[in-house]
């Protein structure tokens, strides 16, 4: 079957599997002690222009938003988040296992906004609800949207103001900060967020995610954190040289612009044959609007994710292309709707 139903659905890419091949004969520390975590430590710190910064190695996303959530926040405090946003959909109550509530925000576009944040922190007034303490945002946004520079600051801002934190999920960092819309760069990250991750695993990494703390005063015994939370991998050089890898050269962005380039081909195949979008396309992710008779045809050939009706006769899939993708399955796929459309 034809696949456009994730952005980790091919192993890794060859230039990482490379990188494991040719370090594979070597005796290392264990536990992100040795040489290629310091170096992807130094490396990404440059990137950052932030030499203080608080790196660490992580083995996927899920398990990094419960460690570093639950590492931040005391027993009484609760995490704001999208009502979209993965902590809340995609989980499977992570957070909430760690005794934290998540508080969640309706969103029309997945972003959160100081406007929207306010009235949850009016109502959380009192020590008989939980404190709110940090928000969680993500980068592209579960709808494919993304944050600008002055979004992110005015967010960052707001933090600040009212005594919040904020954090930063980067699953795709990538695509992100490939956009066309895009005028966020790596140091902003570092400027106007409290914590954040650079994913690995949707741009071609066998697997892994970095955590980089920005604030130095919630970063205290984060390892404890890490090896109570299971987070701590014994090789965590597996991480680090795919993470030296993919930021050098820039391949990491050159990978991201493959995963949007590719949605942007699906993106004009759609709108030729006359369909709308659910949210405003930027990145890797379409969610695309269907009449229930062509969603079939759809979902008989292709992995997608179906999100369900829009109204009787219509309903929502989503694409979503990745590094891996190739020119030959959009035009596949364009030939098959013009057939069904004729």
């Amino acid at each position: 079957m034809n696949d456009f139903l994730n952005d980790y659905n091919q192993t890794v890419h060859p230039s990482l599997l490379k990188s494991f091949i040719d370090i594979n004969n070597k005796k290392l520390a264990g536990y992100g002690l040795d040489e290629y975590c310091k170096q992807a430590i130094t490396n990404i710190q440059k990137r950052l222009q932030s030499p203080h910064a608080d790196v660490h190695f992580m083995p996927g996303g899920t398990i990094t938003n419960l460690t570093v959530i639950s590492h931040i926040l005391k027993p009484y405090q609760a995490v704001i988040a999208a009502n979209t946003g993965h902590i809340n959909v995609h989980e499977t109550g992570a957070i909430e296992a760690t005794g934290h509530k998540v508080i969640t925000v309706p969103t029309a576009d997945g972003k959160l906004t100081p406007e929207l944040i306010a009235p949850v922190l009016f109502h959380h007034s009192d020590e008989h609800m939980v404190q709110p303490k940090l928000i969680y945002i993500s980068n592209t946004t579960e709808l494919g949207t993304i944050y600008s520079q002055q979004d992110l600051k005015n967010l960052y801002q707001f933090c600040q103001k009212n005594h919040l934190f904020l954090y930063l999920d980067g699953a795709r960092l990538a695509m992100a900060l490939a956009a066309k819309d895009n005028d966020l760069a790596l140091p902003d990250l570092a400027k106007y967020t409290d914590v954040f991750y650079i994913g690995g695993t949707k741009v071609g990494a066998f697997a892994g995610e970095m955590v980089i703390f920005n604030n130095l005063s919630i970063n205290q015994d984060f390892r404890f954190s890490m090896k109570q939370k299971g987070a701590i991998l014994a090789k965590s050089w597996i991480v680090a040289v795919q993470m030296n890898e993919l930021m050098q050269n820039d391949l990491y962005f050159q990978l991201g612009q493959h995963s949007n380039n590719m949605a942007n081909k699906l993106k004009t195949v759609f709108e030729k044959a006359g369909l709308t979008f659910a949210s405003k396309p930027q990145t890797n992710q379409l969610f695309v609007n269907f009449p229930n008779q062509l969603a079939e045809k759809i979902i008989a050939h292709y992995a997608v994710d179906n999100l369900g009706p829009i109204d009787d006769h219509n309903c929502c899939l989503r694409f979503c292309t990745s590094w891996s993708t190739q020119i030959d399955e959009i035009d596949r796929l364009e030939r098959l709707l013009q057939s069904w459309l004729s």
